[in-house]
Order: C-alpha cells, then sequence, then structure tokens
C-alpha cells in the first residue's frame, strides 16, 4: 500500500460518493450485505445527488496512490441524522482493507477542524448501535443526542476549543489551512498517515 494521503476531494472524483455510501452501510456480522442498487433509495440518493451545489456540501478523500480508497463528507440534508436546517449531516466511509489503521480517525478531525474553521457550529451523523464506528465517533468528539430503536443520533459541538472547553479533535493533525473547497487538480493539502 502506498503512503496515504487526506486532501480535498476534487470534483470529478464526487461520482465515488455513491459506491462509498454503499461501503458506509453496516451489515451486523452474519448478515448479508444488501444489494449494491440500495444506495438508489432517495432516502439515501441525499448524500451523494448534485453533490457541490449546495452551500455546506464539503468533502475530504483518503488517497493511496491516485485512488480514492475513503471520504468523509457532509451537507445540509434531511437524512437519518437531521438535527435542525443549519446542521449540516456527515457521512464517512472507507474501503474494508482500509479500516483499522487509524486513516478515518484522520479524515474526520481533519473534517471537524475544517468545518470549525468555517464558522460551523456542530454536525450531525446517525449510525447503528452495533456499529463499532460508534467508538470512534465518540473519541472524535461525536456525543448521543437521540436514539431509535435501531440508530444513535449523534452531534458533534464544534468551537469549544475556543471557549476553552477541550475539543476532542482541537490540535490534531490533518486539515490545517482553509475553508474545504473542491481540489480541481492542484496539489491538495496532506496529511501523513
Amino acid at each position: 500500500m502506498d503512503q496515504i494521503t487526506i486532501r480535498n476531494m476534487r470534483v470529478e472524483e464526487y461520482a465515488t460518493l455513491k459506491d462509498l455510501l454503499y461501503e458506509a452501510i453496516y451489515v451486523p456480522p452474519g448478515d448479508a450485505p444488501p444489494p449494491r442498487s440500495v444506495a438508489d433509495r432517495p432516502e439515501l440518493r441525499i448524500y451523494f445527488q448534485g453533490f457541490g451545489s449546495g452551500p455546506l456540501d464539503r468533502a475530504l478523500a483518503a488517497v493511496d496512490g491516485s485512488r480514492v480508497v475513503g471520504s468523509v463528507w457532509c451537507r445540509l440534508m434531511d437524512d437519518y441524522g437531521h438535527i435542525d436546517d443549519e446542521t449540516p449531516s456527515l457521512a464517512a466511509a472507507l474501503y474494508p482493507e482500509y479500516r483499522g489503521q487509524g486513516i478515518g480517525t484522520e479524515l474526520l478531525r481533519a473534517m471537524m477542524d475544517a468545518l470549525e474553521r468555517e464558522g460551523v457550529r456542530q454536525v450531525s451523523l446517525s449510525v447503528q448501535k452495533g456499529n463499532p464506528a460508534v467508538r470512534l465517533y465518540r473519541r472524535v468528539g461525536f456525543r448521543i443526542v437521540r436514539e431509535t430503536e435501531e440508530e444513535y443520533i449523534m452531534v458533534d459541538r464544534l468551537g469549544r476549543a475556543s471557549s476553552g472547553k477541550e475539543h476532542a479533535h482541537a490540535g490534531q493533525a490533518g486539515g490545517r489551512g482553509g475553508p474545504i473547497q473542491p481540489d480541481r487538480g492542484q496539489a491538495g493539502r496532506a496529511g501523513d498517515l
């Protein structure tokens, strides 16, 4: 495996979000994965369809060589993790062979740092209760604010570092610089993992 870099996702890479969304679907041990066509359902299509056109559409990519192997992205949408019309919802995914190596943690920390710099107050997500990613989300600053029978709705309230409260991702590697903008082919910011 080449060195993994984290950078702004390029506009031409937005098409990978559909495939990555499928990878984000939690399949409990022993269950059969759903067909890939599940990503075409309206309640899932909102995570990637027309991405880049919304005011808070942001995406970072984890890249191995020239291949996007994971991403964290957010947008304002009425999804499973919807909190209010000002809070972007987050999605994150890595291909299976890249999980458990700290890449997801770095992606999330970089995104939270960038959103905080842009003045975003909080970001939300929805995660199935049995998904091991719950521990990751807690570690980077997300807290459970609501739950259903199957899922936790979690929020990371940004800006705590400036208020004197410790923030789980403040001061971590990755995501330094200005606001997240699509990488249009130039060398993107890279964080070594």
